[in-house]
């Protein structure tokens, strides 16, 4: 391939309209290609997070894009993320590092200084790679939150960028969210926006063929790839609202080994529970029922951002009931980072929530006290033999007290009720089958691992290949290439509203 410099902004019609996977894909379609390429997103809001190699902390997104560009990730690549602890504040982590709290009211003041940081990461991406895959941001449509923009069209501005806007056919819509999307952008915004892309389509692409010339006719913009639905691509995501109703077992198999993770209104870091749902013969379903809680056979407590909330709320829907009575009947229990620390007797927490000390469910002998200071590191270990690697990302502080307990990659363990600090910990492939094993021999079921079954590492390369081969296949990478190299073409028309009367 010839020499390419440029960039591209990938914005949705909607958020989860698969933004990341298309920008995943497209990272890794460049590279083979030759390309250095690197991914960006200004600011990403979620609370799924990684840390870097450098300590820094950015969405999980932009860490598996880098992947998928084959580079190290590092802070540059989400230069702002915000980590919503309630429906009004979120905690703001800026270059990887905690940066403070922007409330509802005061997010127009806050914004400027993270727009000015997020510029500058850019400019310092671009200034490194040859080609910068950006990812918006929700929608661009959502024109009350225009001014000041800096991950949508403001940015397309800003370092005059290409778009192009991928919508979720399967949703329903597509057609006349992309025609909506341009028809609400201002006359600037629009001569940005230069090309569609259609993702998750079944069935017979002669069916779609009609709508697409249409959309083409009424919005002077070509449609450049229809994405078929991947069935084998959904590690890593990181829109928790996916998580709602989530229930997968991907081998196709029996499951002989039923996992019930509790879906926390403020889950973080539920990409903890992949590696599980990979495994042949294990089925993970996320829920908040408690009968499904106590009839699996392993429960999982995941992280959450907001420690204290989420205890109130799993006391007030009978959750916290069936954990202890699964605790005192000796049945597996799984809790990681704050799902452990909602096991010890007390929270004290004047940081998350400020709301001071708290009784938690005195499942173990442990005290959790939240510090100012965040941990973020990246801990190496062996349990049984098995070598384990995973991450911290916590203000939780634990002061383990007397007791029966063995110590359990950074938390604890007795008889049945496991507890972690480390995320990630079960992408280790030994430690996950045997770590699993023993957990189905305490249940009582005859699950057993399959050695010859593809590590968690492997599934992933091979979800970033497909997605590759999804867009060297389905898409006109030539126009697409035009596109980053050129940007967009000068005399696209400007879309009205509505059609004038005939």
């Amino acid at each position: 391939m010839a020499a390419i410099r440029g960039g591209l902004l990938v914005a949705g019609t909607t958020s989860d309209a698969g933004k990341s996977t298309v920008v995943a894909g497209l990272c890794r379609w460049l590279a083979r290609q030759g390309v250095s390429v690197a991914p960006f997103k200004a600011q990403n809001m979620s609370n799924n997070s990684m840390v870097c190699a450098d300590g820094s902390e950015i969405g999980r997104a932009q860490w598996l894009q880098a992947r998928a560009c084959g580079v190290e990730p590092e802070s540059a690549m989400n230069p702002v993320l915000l980590k919503p602890g309630g429906d009004r504040r979120s905690h703001v982590v800026l270059r990887g590092k905690p940066w403070g709290e922007l409330r509802s009211g005061n997010w127009s003041a806050g914004r400027e200084a993270l727009a000015r940081s997020a510029h500058e990461a850019l400019c310092e991406l671009r200034a490194r790679f040859d080609v910068v895959v950006c990812e918006g941001a929700g929608s661009p449509a959502e024109v009350n939150l225009r001014e000041g923009d800096y991950v949508n069209m403001g940015l397309a501005r800003a370092a005059d960028l290409p778009v192009v806007l991928v919508g979720d056919i399967d949703r329903g819509g597509v057609l006349a969210a992309m025609a909506g999307t341009v028809g609400l952008l201002d006359k600037q915004d629009q001569a940005r926006l230069a090309a569609f892309v259609v993702n998750k389509f079944r069935g017979d692409r002669a069916l779609l063929e009609p709508g697409l010339r249409t959309l083409h006719e009424i919005t002077g913009r070509p449609v450049l790839g229809v994405l078929p639905w991947l069935a084998d691509v959904w590690l890593d995501s990181e829109d928790a609202l996916a998580l709602a109703g989530w229930s997968r077992n991907r081998s196709g198999e029996a499951a002989t080994l039923r996992v019930a993770v509790v879906r926390l209104p403020r889950v973080s870091n539920a990409t903890d529970v992949d590696p599980l749902a990979a495994e042949p013969g294990v089925e993970v379903t996320v829920t908040a029922d408690p009968d499904v809680l106590s009839a699996a056979d392993l429960a999982v407590l995941p992280g959450t951002r907001s420690t204290v909330d989420d205890l109130g709320w799993l006391r007030e829907r009978g959750l916290a009931d069936v954990l202890a009575a699964r605790v005192r009947q000796s049945r597996p229990v799984l809790g990681i980072c704050g799902g452990f620390q909602m096991f010890a007797s007390t929270v004290d927490d004047g940081v998350e929530s400020g709301v001071g000390t708290v009784p938690g469910l005195d499942l173990l002998p442990l005290r959790v006290r939240f510090g100012k200071d965040k941990t973020l590191r990246r801990p190496t270990g062996h349990w049984r033999g098995h070598p384990v690697t995973g991450y911290e990302i916590h203000h939780g502080v634990v002061t383990r007290q007397g007791g029966d307990w063995e110590p359990f990659l950074g938390g604890m363990r007795r008889a049945a009720l496991w507890g972690t600090m480390w995320h990630g910990a079960f992408e280790s492939d030994g430690f996950r089958r045997a770590w699993l094993a023993e957990v189905a021999s305490q249940a009582g079921v005859p699950w057993q691992p399959q050695q010859n079954a593809p590590g968690f590492a492997a599934r992933r390369e091979a979800m970033l290949d497909t997605l590759a081969d999804a867009i060297a296949e389905h898409v006109d990478t030539s126009a697409l290439l035009k596109l980053i190299r050129e940007g967009a073409p000068a005399g696209l028309p400007w879309v009205r509203l509505g059609r004038e009367p005939g």
